[in-house]
């Protein structure tokens, strides 16, 4: 029985989505200017010269970003030996949930709510309620802030009042940071499953856990984030082959993104943890599963900060690292390697961007697919497992 294994790249888009002026992302493209950067020695960090990823160009990478935005691939022009395009997002938002509950099928019916870029950030009576639940006289933050920036600059002021450390971002987020062994990480898990239902009630698409760890100087995230997501209103792509009796497996953050709606089974861990489970995955997955996977860092650690050479490394090493997946996988199973949306290391800001995403199959021929959408990737899974679909997605195989 076939299997299939949906891994998403966290951030890794290719521009060119028609609607990128509404976002003020016009001209944006996330793997473009990143090859663009290192094919100029602009780059050069740990690594050097041209962006060097030849299992994934193999399968029509490069031809995906050239598709997708007409922008030049510098290093990235190999003939494509697997089926590939780029895929266009309808739902209005650049975010996680947004991208991973359309490829599964389901574009979101709603508006996100989005903190103003203000300080205070939050409503008083929202505020208020954040400090009640956790028995404090106040928080601190209440802004728009990167998280690792924001430790750096209150964590003392945490350790010394013990008030959590609250901020949002052009994502619809509420983020609580706090030292997991002094406020405590069960205290800080259970304040945000507490405030989660207003939240949600509001639209705000994510309550987000962020312990950190250390001392003054020395703060540390550590790997407990937790993310409490809205639950998708309809089936997904999960739950359709839940409901034909099939296992899926998440892998990453997608336990969270989903809440866990038609997921059997969740592994967390960095990127390379993650990596050795989607490699046992291939091993050991049962007939007619589907793996779902994401690698956030190319996201959390390169992307949101701008970190050109740091993000052309990553995708080097999963370049490297992808033919044990490929060279392992059975004749009947599915590949798909794809993105939930961009984030342009070269872009201004430190936010998200609004892009196509490529989609590249490894196991069903070679071919371009074309422009799709999102939500066909879920469908064309779905069809790959012989499970039927009910969004309104079109499966491209």
């Amino acid at each position: 029985m076939p299997r299939a294994f949906l891994v998403v790249l966290d951030s890794v888009g290719c521009g060119g989505a028609p609607d990128a002026a509404a976002f003020g992302d016009a001209g944006a493209n996330t793997l473009g200017h990143i090859a663009q950067a290192c094919a100029a020695g602009r780059a050069e960090t740990g690594r050097s010269g041209p962006l060097h990823l030849p299992n994934l160009d193999a399968l029509g990478l490069g031809a995906a970003i050239r598709l997708a935005s007409g922008d030049a691939t510098p290093g990235l022009e190999a003939l494509p030996r697997g089926r590939w395009g780029a895929a266009t997002e309808v739902s209005q938002g650049k975010d996680t949930p947004s991208g991973h509950w359309e490829l599964a099928g389901l574009p979101v019916p709603w508006d996100w709510h989005y903190f103003p870029n203000e300080t205070p950030a939050f409503p008083e009576d929202l505020s208020q309620e954040v400090a009640r639940l956790a028995g404090t006289d106040g928080i601190l933050g209440n802004c728009h802030a990167s998280g690792t920036a924001i430790i750096d600059a209150l964590g003392d002021e945490h350790l010394r009042t013990g008030w959590p450390i609250c901020y949002t971002s052009v994502d619809s987020v509420f983020q609580i940071a706090a030292h997991e062994e002094v406020f405590g990480l069960d205290r800080l898990l259970q304040l945000c499953r507490d405030l989660a239902p207003q939240l949600h009630a509001m639209k705000v698409g994510r309550v987000i856990a962020r312990p950190f760890v250390g001392g003054p100087g020395e703060f540390t995230r550590t790997r407990n984030r937790t993310d409490l997501a809205i639950a998708p209103p309809q089936p997904t792509l999960c739950d359709w082959v839940t409901g034909a009796g099939r296992t899926v497996h998440g892998i990453g953050k997608i336990g969270d993104i989903f809440s866990m709606q038609g997921i059997a089974t969740t592994v967390k861990g960095p990127d390379a943890e993650l990596f050795e489970h989607l490699s046992d995955a291939v091993a050991t997955a049962g007939e007619g599963s589907l793996t779902f996977a994401n690698f956030v860092e190319f996201d959390s650690i390169y992307g949101h900060r701008r970190d050109v050479a740091g993000y052309a490394r990553h995708l080097e090493w999963f370049d490297a690292a992808l033919p044990r997946l490929t060279g392992a996988m059975r004749a009947d199973d599915l590949l798909c390697i794809t993105a939930d949306h961009g984030n342009d290391p070269t872009w201004r800001g430190s936010d998200h961007t609004r892009e196509r995403v490529p989609v590249l199959i490894h196991g069903t021929g070679a071919g371009e697919i074309g422009q799709v959408g999102y939500a066909d990737v879920g469908a064309s899974i779905a069809a790959h497992l012989g499970v039927p679909g009910q969004g309104p997605g079109r499966s491209f195989l």
